[in-house]
């Protein structure tokens, strides 16, 4: 234990001594009495490791693991392969700081590198920072980068998932930025409804593609609509796994591509902790927000990395200040970066046809069991209703070891596929929901 005690009693006798004090109370005088605690904490006699380990493993017991899932809503199932958890279990990478010290940092530096190079080629676009906190922090950093002194209004589509709408809430409330939601029709961008919102004072028009039912938007049509006002910038939220089979956010006209990077080799974890990733145009590289880790030579002509554009990741000044990034997520971008490397383009492209299928091929199945699937152009997640109550579906479902989809109400759920679900898995939910009455 004595790596955990920072110091002696002797050390803080002396150091007490040092400062003035004779007692360790005496440092805290100036607190009244009546407010001090008195007496000892009510705490739990201490336990053994392996009664500790026996706790643990009696409280574990006690969640409900699914066998087979079909809920996605924002967090997904994907396979991790092996070398993810090897590479970011290793000591010296998971306690690295903030790399300020090039010199001492090359590492770290070069698989943020990395990560952002693969960023890149992932969406289209010329520079990525090294992450955020997540998807929906990244969303809300997209918006306010794009503020400017006589265009101070975002126009942000009803489709996304409903968290990241209140943290963008959040950030304009904070930048007294004007918000409008554009409208959701059919579980779509109303792209009539945002041709008559354009205005000279519009500062972005931010969508997801897929959107949060799923659905594939118009985004080369929004994007030229986005792009009919002077200076208003077009984001696009998208799932990354998507982009091994769709197009690319820069080939759809997007200034940003933005999302949660959880599906690149995170696992789901209770919701955290995840990472969100950024990247932009060349052209508004220098509004990007946290840090951002070039290539350079040092004075021997050897290849070297540091961060650039920015010292650090965070503002000093906060009358100054742009961005609220101020953390390292080092280690999830790091995980990203082994899984891409691992999965090779083959591999995104495998996964993202096995989602894309195995999706509508359930979609294809849900009329036998009485369901409406409520539109056919979809990524890998969609939307069904029927007259059958949505929390009678699931919990049938839960009884045979099974997590439906995301419930939107009574009679709508939100259900997703991935590489993970068998085509016997999907045969297993249809028979059990022809049974639910």
């Amino acid at each position: 234990m004595g790596t955990y005690v920072p110091n002696t009693e002797a050390q803080q006798k002396e150091m007490l001594q040092e400062i003035g004090f004779e007692k360790l109370d005496d440092l805290f005088a100036h607190i009244p009495d009546d407010v001090k605690f008195r007496g000892e904490l009510n705490l739990p006699e201490g336990l053994s490791e392996m009664e500790v380990a026996s706790a643990m493993k009696k409280l574990a017991g006690e969640n409900r693991v699914f066998d087979s899932i079909f809920r996605g809503a924002g967090a997904y199932n994907h396979y991790i392969p092996a070398i993810v958890g090897t590479v970011v279990s290793k000591e010296t990478l998971q306690t690295a700081y903030t790399p300020y010290q090039a010199e001492i940092s090359q590492g770290v530096l070069q698989s943020i590198f990395e990560y952002q190079t693969m960023i890149c080629d992932l969406t289209g676009m010329d520079v990525s920072n090294a992450s955020v906190y997540d998807g929906a922090t990244a969303a809300g950093e997209a918006v306010a980068m794009c503020r400017e002194r006589k265009q101070n209004k975002a126009l942000v589509s009803a489709a996304i998932q409903p968290s990241v709408m209140k943290v963008i809430e959040t950030y304009c409330f904070g930048n007294e930025m004007e918000l409008e939601i554009i409208p959701e029709k059919d579980g779509f961008t109303d792209v009539e409804a945002l041709k008559g919102m354009m205005a000279d004072d519009v500062a972005c028009v931010y969508i997801q593609h897929p959107n949060y039912y799923g659905n594939l938007e118009k985004a080369a049509e929004i994007g030229e609509i986005a792009h009919s006002a002077k200076k208003c910038k077009y984001i696009m939220a998208v799932n990354p796994i998507s982009l091994g089979m769709l197009k690319t956010p820069r080939e759809y006209g997007a200034d940003f591509a933005v999302g949660e990077g959880q599906p690149l080799g995170l696992p789901m974890a209770f919701g955290g902790p995840y990472l969100g990733f950024m990247a932009s145009t060349d052209a508004m590289k220098r509004k990007l927000p946290g840090r951002i880790v070039g290539q350079t030579v040092d004075h021997n002509g050897k290849t070297g990395y540091v961060l650039t554009l920015q010292a650090r990741e965070q503002h000093i000044r906060r009358e100054k200040a742009s961005s609220n990034i101020c953390s390292n997520q080092a280690l999830c971008a790091l995980a990203v970066g082994v899984y891409l490397a691992s999965m090779g383009n083959g591999g995104i492209r495998n996964v993202a046809t096995q989602c894309y299928s195995k999706a509508h091929y359930m979609a294809g199945r849900m009329a036998e069991a009485g369901f409406t699937v409520k539109s056919d152009d979809f990524f890998h997640e969609f939307v069904t209703e029927s007259d059958k109550k949505s929390s009678d579906v699931l919990k049938a479902l839960e009884e045979k070891g099974i997590l439906g989809g995301y419930p939107l109400d009574e009679s709508r759920i939100l259900w997703c596929c991935t590489e993970m679900n068998s085509k016997k898995d999907i045969d297993e939910v249809i028979d059990i929901l022809k049974e639910v009455k």
